[in-house]
């Protein structure tokens, strides 16, 4: 048993079997207990990897804040507890939070093991600007929440990335058409590390026509280009360098500063440095 207990955040893989890594083996043999979605599913992956688990203890979606508690008192015993997913990494539209929540506020040590995840996969493999996104998971199935959250992903400028199941597929893009418009860019990947790995790229016109002509199947990531940024007036960059000009900032690091947070070019915005109004240095 360990000196001090602690939770570790174990990746799994996403499909392939090839992805889980030694780190996450050695994490998963040196644990005391193995809290997991589905521990039918976990003992054929440990099993795969040669470990023997101490204990299997199964947390998921609806008892995971009672097991909170449990948890806390065997990391409170000085036990290494192991908390892994059905597949990707733990707490990323998957049970995890609230154990790292409960054992952070008890003043547990937390580690992670890093490893697969399908948003990060879909992402990179989109064709879409990775340098600035966001995740927005599974959105809500129906009501007023449903609608805030479309219309936050249609005004959204970073790429967004979304869960889908494949029953919901058409739906939801057909949603998302609507609120973004037809010609948004977009990504559909299924099946990811998988032997019959599939991502098609298009807009999300073409995606609504696509889920009907081939039924979806399997679990998507949808990766949604951003918004085209409104159009900035030029007195509008001026004032702006001319405030981070008089707050100190350099003609470099205001240029920077400005074009990330107006989301203009930032030659556009170095070039506003040598035609500020007068009395701001240049």
């Amino acid at each position: 048993m360990s000196q001090e207990g602690r939770l570790v955040l174990v990746a799994t893989p996403i499909g392939n079997l090839g992805d889980l890594s030694p780190r996450a083996v050695e994490a998963l043999a040196a644990a005391d207990v193995v809290c997991c979605e589905d521990t039918r599913h976990s003992r054929k992956l440990l099993s795969h990897a040669g470990v023997r688990a101490a204990r299997l203890v199964a947390v998921h979606e609806h008892n995971e804040q009672e097991q909170a508690a449990l948890v806390v008192g065997w990391l409170g015993q000085g036990q290494r507890v192991a908390v892994v997913t059905d597949a990707g990494l733990p707490g990323i539209s998957d049970p995890g939070e609230r154990l790292v929540r409960a054992a952070a506020e008890a003043g547990h040590v937390v580690e992670v093991v890093p490893g697969p995840s399908a948003a990060v996969a879909g992402l990179v493999v989109s064709g879409l600007p990775t340098g600035r996104f966001c995740f927005e998971g599974f959105l809500p199935r129906k009501g007023a929440e449903r609608a805030r959250r479309l219309a936050a992903v249609a005004t959204e400028e970073r790429t967004t990335v979304l869960f889908e199941a494949p029953h919901r597929l058409s739906a939801t893009l057909a949603e998302l058409a609507e609120v973004c418009g037809p010609d948004r860019p977009c990504s559909l990947a299924r099946e990811l590390t998988k032997l019959h790995e599939e991502v098609w790229r298009g807009t999300l016109g073409q995606a609504v026509r696509r889920a009907v002509e081939q039924p979806p199947r399997g679990e998507h990531v949808v990766v949604v280009g951003g918004a085209t940024p409104p159009d900035v007036e030029e007195a509008e960059v001026v004032a702006a360098i001319a405030e981070a000009r008089a707050a100190g900032l350099s003609a470099r690091d205001a240029a920077a500063e400005v074009a990330e947070r107006l989301g203009v070019p930032r030659n556009r915005a170095y070039a506003a440095t040598r035609t500020g109004p007068p009395g701001v240095p240049h």
